[in-house]
């Protein structure tokens, strides 16, 4: 995967932004629809239109465009949109551009192409054909009724924790005429695989994403027109428990933290709807209601947390084909359902994206298999086996190992439940652990689990029938399958692996929420999306996946107006205000997570959306405040210093007032804007005056969370803040250049020091092998990131995305790749070349197009290539000692007039530059 990706980086900056090969000077390419290239079923009525541009020339604009849609591939082949025809329009936009043509219909596909005008004004050619195709755009276009088994939730606990085999849905129909295309719309909770015909409809797992169902249900769509065939067919769905049909299980073995109370919870259910269209322009629906049969399935057990159990001897041949009767099977029951509006599912789905074989298989008891994949990471194994009927294996998951080679699952055990009361019938310790029961196929057997999946390096596997050898078991990595879009290497070694360490944990992380762990929780935590969002959108590409994500946190917005500590809300409120809120560094994921979405995207319509929720919430946190000021709260959360509780819960409380203040700008509320800025004022004044002691630099205690949540916040100016700084950098140098903290203030320490030019400390602090820090991490052995600075063999998980913000400084500073204004329409090139580096390599395909800096140092002096995308422009920070030593794809810089010089500051020479792809060399003294 990373070949093909560097392949793909390459071909784009150089192709791309070259336009070396390019049979035009200027084209339109990458076109995309809500964030998708040819999305299939969305329910968007107003759907939002970007495409990406390259030409051969430097510093290239769009100065208009002209967008076309039809229903029809002939019209728009010919250039012609029977749907929306914007004629020319005079606009350097080519991202979020809404829909504004006839109402669009349901179960449609539209086609689209655009063409742009370069600083000329000439005419690109016309892009190939895009197209979007529409699912359910009014709840009315359901016929499909929510189905089930009929079985009834148990009255008491422990019965939750017998067999309660999954249940197999099934239809037969008949198909006579010839088939133009056929689309299945279906959702069932918790989890649901669908077949048609004996084949599996799809590669999604885990469908469909967590929300509250209450509030929202999503379904998919699936292009199945290959697999209906004339005569007699069937559809067949498989429904797991996932997170709608838990278990009363006292996580933290505490009876208030039973999910069951605080999520929407039921028996499984599926809502499936098939559409076929025939060739003569008629059409059939089939869908889920009272015709079906259901019958038990295979599976015997299957929890999010405890793990699947199968038995192959239960399984039945053939179910989900025509003309096979299903044993056990009864007439299914009709049910109400969630009461949430069913939403088309535009987060990427879970899906296998690696697969990895042991580096050993060990034999620490006689039996007793401890196969070691060599990397700790999220989802399930895969086993190859061949034994008698009624063999039973047991999969046992953990992240680590005892000294005696035997597994240690105590990180990975679900919700602390190790030895106490978590409720009848409930485990006494709550392993993951999965069990597979042979039914003595002579061929031999492969089998995974459907429904549940784990965090884990180690699976001890016992009741193997003969000897286990490597080859044996795969892992399946799985995460929501979200397109890389960053890359960063450089010559230091330790960062490279920490940064495949990241990249790790926040893939182990992103199973439709952004988790905290894959394991002992999997919870979406608002405050480790604080500290990590950027992060993971210079890795990824996060516009949809975070979409879901604040519509998870509106929808479990709290009567009064807080924001969940976690969204999905699963009943955790640690030292929030009051009415089951978080803490207000928690709320802040949903606060500031719409505002990167914003800056990064250029998403304005998420503000728009959301705006009546994030008013409502500050409004409550306002009415809340005494005297402008919090206290308590979880402060900067596994600090290993005195936590400032008042200061950094004050100033959390100040960073929602702030981006109310821009929000109400963005929307032209001037009402708004003038009130929330003369909260903001006050709160800032008093928070000054009451943790600053003027003069000195000290916020508060004086630990470097004081320090740095004081700077970021940018309460000071000046000699105060100068003041303040050195004081942080004394908190640094009495711990030998080590950092002391939490999530939230190593957030902003990468940033703090990055934006005062103190990228030196930032890079000691980095490079440190020693406890604590990240480097300490790598060196005791870890291969994603841990929850504690401290290694914990028993208690916190080790695979934990929160302290990943130093992903975020690598493409920020060391790569020095920024956005300057919403969308990257403008951006700062400005590398910091620190410690003993010699090199780094960065790149980012932002939604106007790759992005690029590499730098080497080499002999005195330094070469930096960098590509900038069409229709963006970038000021570039050559690191040099004066002006007269760069020199551009070696040429004086005087002789490119489309190179601006702006300034020269110390270590730096800016210059303005268009778009296209740059070679600076200069003299470089550190």
């Amino acid at each position: 995967m990373k070949k093909c990706f560097k392949k793909y980086v390459w071909a784009i900056a150089i192709a791309g932004l070259t336009g070396c090969m390019q049979e035009s000077d200027f084209r339109c390419e990458r076109l995309f629809c809500e964030y998708v290239e040819n999305p299939l079923g969305i329910d968007e009525a107003v759907p939002r239109f970007g495409w990406n541009l390259s030409a051969r020339k430097r510093n290239q604009k769009q100065t208009a465009y002209e967008l076309i849609v039809s229903d029809n591939e002939s019209d728009i082949k010919e250039d012609r949109g029977n749907i929306w025809n914007t004629g020319r329009v005079v606009s350097s936009q080519n991202i979020q551009i809404e829909y504004e043509g006839k109402p669009l219909r349901s179960f449609t596909r539209y086609y689209w192409r655009v063409r742009a005008y370069d600083l000329e004004g000439k005419a690109s050619d016309w892009s190939d054909i895009a197209w979007f195709e529409t699912a359910m755009l009014d709840s009315a276009d359901w016929q499909a009724k929510w189905i089930g088994d009929g079985s009834r939730t148990p009255e008491k606990d422990e019965d939750f924790y017998r067999k309660d085999r999954a249940p197999l849905f099934k239809k037969e129909f008949q198909v006579e005429k010839r088939v133009k295309q056929a689309r299945l719309y279906i959702t069932g909770l918790g989890y649901y695989e669908a077949y048609i015909n004996g084949i599996r409809v799809g590669d999604h797992c885990l469908d469909p994403g967590w929300t509250t169902y209450s509030k929202r249900v999503l379904y998919a769509t699936y292009d199945v027109s290959e697999f209906i065939r004339k005569g007699e067919n069937a559809i067949g769905v498989m429904c797991g428990n996932g997170w709608y049909n838990l278990l009363p299980m006292y996580m933290w073995c505490s009876p208030n933290r039973n999910l069951r109370l605080y999520l929407d919870c039921g028996r499984p259910i599926v809502k499936a709807q098939l559409r076929v269209d025939y060739a003569d322009g008629s059409s059939s629906l089939i869908c889920s209601d009272s015709s079906w049969s259901v019958a038990p399935g295979p599976i015997v057990r299957n929890n999010v947390y405890l793990g699947e159990q199968y038995d192959a001897r239960l399984e039945q041949t053939g179910w989900s084909e025509p003309g096979m009767d299903l044993n056990e099977a009864k007439t299914v029951e009709v049910v109400s359902g969630p009461t949430g509006r069913l939403s088309a599912q535009m987060q990427p789905p879970i899906r296998v994206i690696e697969e990895v074989k042991p580096v050993a298989v060990t034999e620490p008891k006689p039996g007793i298999y401890l196969v070691d994949m060599g990397k700790n990471f999220a989802g399930v194994v895969r086993a190859r086996v061949k034994g008698k009927a009624g063999d039973s294996i047991s999969f046992r998951y953990g992240e680590d190992i005892y000294p005696d080679g035997n597994l240690n699952g105590m990180t990975a055990v679900a919700g602390q439940m190790k030895g106490g009361y978590a409720g009848e019938g409930a485990p006494t310790i709550a392993w993951q652990e999965d069990r597979y029961i042979l039914k003595g196929d002579p061929a031999g057997e492969i089998w995974s689990p459907r429904f549940t999946f784990h965090g884990f390096r180690y699976v001890e596997v016992t009741g193997w029938p003969g000897k286990l050898s490597p080859d044996a078991v795969t892992g399946l990595v799985l995460s929501a399958d979200v397109p890389n879009v960053g890359e960063f290497r450089s010559s230091n070694e330790m960062f490279n692996t920490l940064q495949d360490n990241i990249r790790r944990s926040f893939r182990s992380n992103l199973f439709s929420v952004q988790s905290d762990c894959p394991a002992r929780e999997k919870y979406g935590y608002g405050g480790d999306m604080f500290c990590t969002t950027e992060a993971f959108m210079y890795n990824y590409d996060m516009a949809n996946f975070y979409t879901k994500v604040v519509e998870d946190h509106r929808d479990a917005q709290r009567p009064l107006g807080g924001i969940t500590e976690t969204a999905p809300f699963v009943g955790i409120a640690d030292a929030g205000p009051g009415d089951g809120s978080g803490p207000l560094g928690f709320q802040l994921g949903y606060t500031y997570l719409v505002d990167r979405l914003y800056e990064f995207y250029g998403d304005i319509r998420i503000v728009r959306e959301h705006y009546d929720a994030l008013k409502k919430q500050a409004d409550y946190l306002i009415s809340c405040a005494t005297e402008h000021l919090y206290n308590g709260g979880l402060s900067d959360h596994e600090s290993l210093d005195a936590r400032p509780f008042g200061l950094t819960e004050s100033l959390f409380y100040y960073q929602h007032i702030k981006l109310m203040v821009k929000y109400a700008g963005l929307l032209n509320r001037p009402e708004d804007s003038s009130y929330y800025s003369a909260v903001a004022r006050q709160v800032k004044r008093k928070v000054t005056e009451t943790y600053y002691s003027p003069g000195t630099g000290i916020f508060d205690n004086a630990t470097q969370t004081a320090q740095l949540f004081g700077l970021w916040h940018g309460l000071l100016s000046g000699e105060e803040e100068k003041r303040a700084l050195a004081v942080l950098d004394s908190t640094f140098e009495v711990r030998d250049g080590h950092l002391s903290t939490g999530i939230f203030a190593t957030k902003m320490m990468c940033d703090v020091l990055r934006l005062h030019d103190m990228n030196e400390r930032m890079y000691q602090i980095a490079d440190q092998r020693e406890f604590p820090g990240w480097g300490y991490m790598v060196e005791s052995g870890a291969t994603s990131l841990w929850e504690t600075w401290a290694y914990s063999d028993n208690v916190y998980s080790q695979n934990h995305p929160m302290f990943g913000s130093v992903g975020e400084w690598f493409y920020r500073s060391l790569s020095g790749i920024n956005p300057v204004s919403p969308g990257f329409t403008k951006i700062m090139i400005k590398p910091q070349p620190s410690g003993n580096m010699t090199s780094a390599t960065g790149r980012y395909r932002s939604i106007q197009g790759m992005i690029v800096c590499d730098w080497k140092i080499t002999d005195g002096s330094i070469r930096m290539d960098v590509a900038i995308p069409v229709n963006t422009e970038a000021e570039v920070w050559v690191p040099a000692s004066s002006s007269s030593s760069v020199r551009e794809s070696g040429k004086p810089i005087t002789a490119y007039p489309e190179i601006k010089l702006i300034n020269e500051v110390p270590g730096y020479v800016v210059y303005a530059v268009g778009s296209g792809r740059y070679a600076f060399e200069a003299e470089y003294k550190k």
